[in-house]
């Protein structure tokens, strides 16, 4: 199954104010370098652990319904489901009803059981399951570990700027990330 983000986080965890604290920056020479390495970390974090870091509407996008009934959805921490939608034999979406539907946003990935699965007749792509997710509306209600992990990435990133382009960051990841941003890896067996 893959996804796209289809309404993306209106902020970024970190602040430029939280950054430049960090690197005890004064001035305003390096802020659009520095928002750029913000954004980069984020979509780091975000691609290796499979989190939303800030609120934002993602689309699933399945072929077919699974034959358990249940469908996973590898994105966390998630909030809510928005809609369900499946095309018919002339290629327009119908909205399937989200009536008696069982989110288990606790498990990862989360699991959604719908009481409705109607047939798709697309055969590509025929289901898309609009969701939110993230820790919340600002970088305050992420998990702390994950703020210091951002800001230590940042950090590196900013050190090696005369070394390597912003476009071609990250260029390497800090001592120590790995062990802050653990638990939040989904394990793979």
């Amino acid at each position: 199954m893959t996804h796209t983000i289809i309404a993306p986080p209106a902020a970024e965890p970190l602040t430029l104010a939280q950054v430049k604290a960090h690197l005890r920056l004064d001035g305003s020479t390096e802020d659009a370098l520095l928002a750029g390495l913000i954004a980069t970390a984020r979509h780091y974090l975000e691609a290796t652990t499979g989190l939303a870091l800030i609120t934002q509407t993602l689309r699933f996008y399945r072929d077919d319904w699974p034959e358990d009934g249940l469908i996973q959805l590898a994105i966390a921490p998630l909030q809510t489901v928005e809609s369900v939608t499946v095309y018919d034999a002339s290629g327009n979406p119908q909205a399937v009803s989200l009536a008696g539907h069982v989110l288990d946003a606790a498990s990862t990935p989360a699991r959604l059981f719908l009481a409705t699965q109607p047939p798709t007749s697309r055969p590509l792509n025929g289901i898309e399951i609009d969701v939110v997710a993230g820790f919340g509306n600002t970088g305050a209600e992420m998990p702390d570990t994950l703020t210091r992990a951002m800001l230590m990435h940042v950090a590196l990133m900013f050190e090696l700027r005369g070394a390597v382009p912003a476009e071609m960051q990250p260029a390497a990841i800090p001592a120590g990330y790995d062990r802050l941003v653990s638990p939040y890896r989904p394990v793979r067996l």
